[in-house]
């Protein structure tokens, strides 16, 4: 009676979880959270979220007494994991490539000063949304009956969804990015027995994106880039402005 409750607080605080990641927008730790007219995001309510994420995936582990191998919230075959991490993140690592030349035709690197708060944040995201989607949710699905590919397009689903990459507004290839992490990465899961290689593949992912585009989830409009702007505003080669006083004095 007790291990069927503790299964059971366990799967509550993994949907309180998908709800949390419903709700990183609030706390400024979602991928399209990005310094706004120089503002960056918050860095208490990130932490905030961070905290309430590893927390309760520390909880929903501690809770259920098979977590590991049940709900995968453990690296499974270690060498295997390794391997197919390495894979996934050269597979990610390429389609950022590819997404920065057709999206700009050239690599544009990112602000250094949005270094550290972007590549934490994709990080952290990544290790939390692996562990609750990947990990506790895709574990409770197969526990209770469903069959493994069809969880894993449930999962796959619901974290799309959750991301909120499919709102309007955002950017189309994101979200299919997102559909395509959680179907990968939940076949991964289920290959290796853990989380351990869709962590590695879905991270290294998420920052060939950002140091590839220079933006961690969102890229702006072709030509509305802050360098596309100063462009146009430039004063062509050769040309001078009327009413300008010309170097030579004259």
């Amino acid at each position: 009676m007790e291990e069927t409750l503790r299964v059971l607080v366990a799967f509550g605080l993994t949907l309180l979880l998908v709800f949390l990641r419903l709700d990183a927008q609030r706390f400024g730790a979602a991928e399209y959270d990005e310094p706004r007219s120089g503002r960056m995001p918050s860095l208490r309510r990130r932490i905030a979220w961070y905290g309430l994420g590893l927390g309760g995936v520390a909880v929903v582990a501690w809770l259920h007494p098979t977590s590991e191998t049940t709900l995968f919230l453990g690296p499974g075959d270690r060498l295997g994991a390794i391997a197919l991490g390495v894979l996934l993140g050269l597979a990610g690592t390429g389609q950022a490539v590819a997404l920065a030349w057709l999206h700009y035709h050239h690599l544009r690197l990112p602000d250094p000063r949005a270094y550290p708060g972007a590549l934490l944040n994709e990080i952290a995201t990544a290790f939390v949304d692996e562990a609750v989607f990947r990990g506790a949710l895709l574990g409770f699905l197969v526990l209770f009956g469903v069959e493994p590919m069809l969880a894993v397009v449930i999962q796959t689903l619901a974290y799309a969804l959750a991301t909120r990459l499919g709102a309007p507004g955002r950017d189309r290839y994101m979200f299919a990015l997102a559909l395509a992490i959680g179907l990968v990465g939940g076949w991964a899961t289920l290959t290796s027995g853990g989380i351990a290689a869709a962590f590695l593949g879905h991270a290294v992912t998420r920052v060939a994106v950002f140091l590839t585009t220079g933006h961690a989830g969102q890229p702006a409009p072709v030509g509305t880039e802050v360098e596309d702007v100063e462009r146009r505003r430039r004063v062509p080669e050769g040309w001078r402005v009327v009413g300008s006083r010309d170097p030579r004095g004259r």
